[in-house]
């Protein structure tokens, strides 16, 4: 069979596409182009290790380094990807997807942040452009292929005659929050070589194998350097108050915050304070202690179901971070197309912008955008 393999220059990908090659199918590499050489998109300081949501929970900046998707060093990793089809003889394309990505992701993420809330990039890029323009492009370009391959951590499965994601074999790898949003026509033409094996495993078979990508750390990050790079907002003094409406401090932005941030607000108080919310239209950031951070549901739209055709009143069981573990919650569909999450338990810092995924087992329903908090 004659199948793409997304190539980023890192072990997964090479792995995915060795794979693929090992078991006699005609592999072609293609690599998406993002990277924009703008002077607003530059370096910056703070703890590399960090992951993107704990950079914007936080309040972190971020030093850039190669292990993030929108990156200066593009070149790097597309030399990578090359080296990577030399060895293992494959056709190898470069696609130049960068207006699609400014517009589908970056001016998304601008515009969401600007109205105080907190997106998720990848899920979105995920979606449109890696499993949509590039594929779209490749195909326009005249590259020939019936399925598309990629080295995320993920399975699909069929149930009740629909594609579904299923969980990946390594829990701690697992990607399938960030795929929610693929469509039935995607999935049926996606393969992923690895939703079997483990990261361990992974890089075991490309040192095996003398792949030059099997020690590169992972990349976790959708841009390498500060956020606020990309809204191109200046600052602009602001309030921060209580629930109450006092003001406690001054801010520069509401940008500059996240809910549930908890460093960096510079006010004092008998005890932490945490953001809640923002009134976007005073420039106000709302804090509050700890208590007062948890919520007993949400309201989610913008909804893609996998399972059917629409959501149903169901106990499941739901993740509101890619990083937690799912918790247990009642799904209520509501007649405006979006869902009601009603928690079994309260649960700290519900995000609007943030994305909401339902769980059965190892299946994944569906998901959603959170709308707001209950």
């Amino acid at each position: 069979m004659k199948i793409a393999v997304g190539l980023s220059g890192g072990v997964d990908s090479a792995a995915a596409a060795l794979l693929l090659k090992q078991a006699g199918h005609e592999v072609i590499g293609l690599t998406m182009s993002i990277w924009q050489d703008k002077p607003e998109y530059k370096t910056c300081t703070g703890d590399p290790n960090l992951t993107s949501e704990a950079k914007l929970s936080e309040g972190h900046k971020c030093e850039a380094r190669r292990d993030a998707c929108f990156s200066p060093d593009e070149k790097q990793d597309i030399a990578l990807a090359q080296k990577i089809a030399d060895l293992l003889q494959i056709p190898y394309h470069v696609l130049d997807c960068a207006a699609q990505y400014q517009k589908i992701v970056l001016d998304y993420f601008k515009q969401e942040y600007l109205s105080g809330r907190t997106p998720n990039p990848c899920v979105f890029c995920n979606s449109q452009v890696k499993f949509g323009v590039l594929l779209d492009l490749a195909r326009q370009s005249g590259i020939e292929f019936v399925k598309f391959a990629t080295g995320h951590y993920a399975n699909i499965a069929e149930a009740n005659g629909r594609f579904v994601l299923k969980k990946a074999a390594d829990k701690s790898k697992d990607q399938t929050y960030f795929l929610y949003r693929l469509k039935q026509e995607q999935l049926a033409q996606i393969i992923f070589p690895l939703g079997g094996l483990t990261k361990a495993e992974v890089r075991k078979i490309a040192r095996e194998n003398s792949l030059p990508v099997s020690d590169k750390p992972d990349s976790q990050d959708f841009y390498s350097g500060d956020y606020k790079d990309l809204l191109g907002a200046a600052d602009k003094l602001g309030h921060i108050v209580d629930t109450q409406g006092q003001i406690l401090g001054a801010h520069n932005g509401y940008w500059h915050f996240t809910i549930g941030q908890r460093k960096g607000l510079g006010v004092a108080a008998e005890r932490p304070l945490y953001v809640l919310d923002f009134n976007v239209s005073k420039n106000e950031v709302i804090v509050g202690y700890a208590e007062e951070t948890f919520s007993a549901g949400l309201i989610a739209g913008d909804l893609n179901w996998l399972m059917a055709e629409k959501p149903e009143r169901m106990s499941a069981q739901i993740k509101i971070r890619s990083a937690q573990q799912e918790f247990p919650a009642e799904i209520i569909p509501r007649g405006d197309n979006t869902i009601e999450a009603r928690f079994a338990e309260p649960q700290k810092a519900v995000t609007r912008g943030q994305s909401v995924v339902v769980y059965d087992g190892d299946y994944i329903l569906g998901g959603g955008v959170i709308k707001e908090a209950l």
